[in-house]
């Protein structure tokens, strides 16, 4: 029982999150005694992925800004002369401004539920009721598509090929449905209705095309396990240090990933594939003959780079940008390598960091794809909890919704022996690790955040047109502003196992660089 734990472990973990995940399976094999804990009610932290009513739950805590706990007052009093104590928060604070907004028809009828779900009268739901949480996260009405917005303020070797079988790939079909774009919001709009001007279909040539069926918001609710919705959704290139881990642990058995299936560019108003391989350079149509032997050239010199220092070394010190226009790069091809494939901007990046940054991207094409990039099936949420099914199986002991109060500092080594608990538990360890969303602001004042501006959107359609529905994408919009931070969108198919049939989820990043 949670209130009866041992007294003493090697190492104590509290938080879930991907990190704090794989070092408690690391030790946890090693032969150490693990307690992990975390207060929240799933695993994963801030890395966890949601149906769509847990999303909804998720958004009206944070929202709410409600903080339920058991609290033993009689705490304070195992703290001895020569110690003192660091209180931990239970309240996520590294998490702000979370808004969702609906743009979907709400037809919604009052016996409409989630299918398959559980009953949930248990404390860590907020609602289980999907319509009172959806109007009381503040859910627009009538006739509009699904955006939910979170903002929250919060790489990788070679594996070697024999360890290539390791990791089970799904190969995606090549495919994708239409755009649609709503000025600065991307969202949901209705199949049923008409395009613009341009594409408006005559009478009879409606009559004659199938009418696609129109997504409601009560077919999104009744469907929602289908959901899994990241709160941090990220890609991982197929011979970085995430994969190799996952191959060399052994824990890519828990674990199954789709191939990224294109690369996506938005200029001059439109949105573009952008050919990174062999195969894509010489059958786009985008690019001339000849500008398909200049990529071909630069991209064989990256890959080689190193051993060409005389093509280098003199622009060491100006911007990769820079660099490419001594190239002889056409400006389209300047800008698919410096956006699409180095994935910098005009004044991120010198000439060194990225011809590293392109050599990675080429090195990683053809492992498991025509893309240097893999996602997890079910959503990133699997990852931590992948590690966490290896660490107890090798005897880590799990507690959820299991507050820690403090921690027990000595006064004169500075060294952390114990922690309180929610049950007034003193537990000693000798190593301890903590997310730092636990910290308060003061204690982290000195440490400096990138702020990552999220949202996710729920669409009827993908954001380039093609043959199939079942695209995985990542698409790049640079900042309007030279030296300001792109926004990355990542399109995700039901193929992956994280929307329902007929929608297309898009998580959206955007970097910004501060103090919290």
């Amino acid at each position: 029982m949670a209130d009866n734990l041992p007294s003493e472990f090697d190492v104590i973990v509290i938080g879930t999150g991907l990190p704090e995940s794989i070092i408690a399976a690391a030790c946890s094999r090693s032969g150490q005694r693990v307690l992990h804990v975390d207060s929240r009610s799933y695993y994963g932290g801030n890395w966890a992925s949601f149906s769509f009513s847990g999303i909804l739950s998720w958004l009206k805590e944070y929202q709410e800004n409600s903080d339920i706990v058991n609290e033993s007052p009689a705490w304070q009093e195992q703290i001895l002369e020569n110690e003192e104590a660091i209180a931990l928060s239970r309240k996520d604070k590294t998490i702000q401004h979370v808004e969702v907004f609906c743009y979907a028809s709400q037809d919604l009828h009052e016996d409409v539920e989630e299918a398959g779900a559980l009953q949930k009268n248990h404390a860590s739901v907020i609602s289980g009721n999907p319509t009172e949480a959806a109007h009381s996260a503040c859910l627009p009405s009538e006739d509009e598509s699904l955006c939910s917005v979170i903002c929250e303020v919060p790489r990788e070797q070679t594996p070697s090929s024999d360890l290539e079988t390791a990791l089970e790939i799904h190969d995606v079909e090549v495919t994708g449905e239409k755009e649609k774009h709503y000025d600065n919001k991307t969202c949901v709009k209705s199949a049923s209705e008409e395009e613009t001007s341009e594409n408006v279909p005559t009478e009879e040539d409606t009559a004659l095309q199938p009418k696609k069926n129109r997504i409601t918001y009560s077919q999104i609710i009744k469907e929602g396990r289908r959901f899994n919705i990241d709160l941090v959704s990220k890609l991982l290139y197929s011979r970085g240090l995430l994969i190799d881990l996952l191959i060399k642990s052994n824990v890519s058995r828990y674990a199954e990933f789709k191939n990224i299936t294109r690369i996506l560019a938005f200029r001059e108003g439109r949105v573009e594939q952008v050919p990174c391989s062999r195969a894509d350079v010489f059958n786009s149509k985008q690019l001339t003959m000849v500008e398909k032997r200049m990529l071909m050239k630069f991209l064989t010199f990256c890959m080689e780079y190193e051993k060409h220092p005389d093509q280098y070394k003199a622009y060491e010190e100006i911007t990769f940008s820079e660099y490419l226009k001594t190239q002889k790069l056409t400006p389209s091809l300047q800008y698919f390598v410096l956006h699409s494939i180095a994935m910098t901007s005009e004044k991120a990046s010198n000439t060194i960091d990225g011809l590293k940054a392109t050599k990675n991207f080429l090195h990683c094409l053809g492992r498991y794809g025509n893309t240097p990039f893999l996602f997890p099936l079910y959503g990133q949420g699997e990852l931590p909890q992948c590690f966490c099914r290896m660490c107890a199986v090798f005897g880590g002991i799990y507690c959820l919704r299991h507050s820690v109060q403090c921690l027990v500092v000595d006064k004169e080594s500075r060294k952390c022996k114990a922690i309180i608990d929610q049950f007034g538990q003193r537990i000693i360890s000798k190593h301890f690790l903590v997310e730092d969303s636990y910290f308060s602001e003061n204690t982290c004042s000195h440490v400096q955040y990138r702020q990552i501006s999220r949202s996710v959107l729920i669409t009827d359609r993908s954001v380039l047109k093609t043959d199939s529905d079942q695209q995985i994408s990542i698409l790049t919009v640079p900042g309007e502003e030279p030296g300001t931070f792109a926004v990355r969108v990542i399109e995700l198919c039901p193929s992956t196992m994280t929307c329902m049939k007929g929608t297309c989820k898009h998580s959206r990043i955007r970097l910004f660089c501060g103090f919290v």
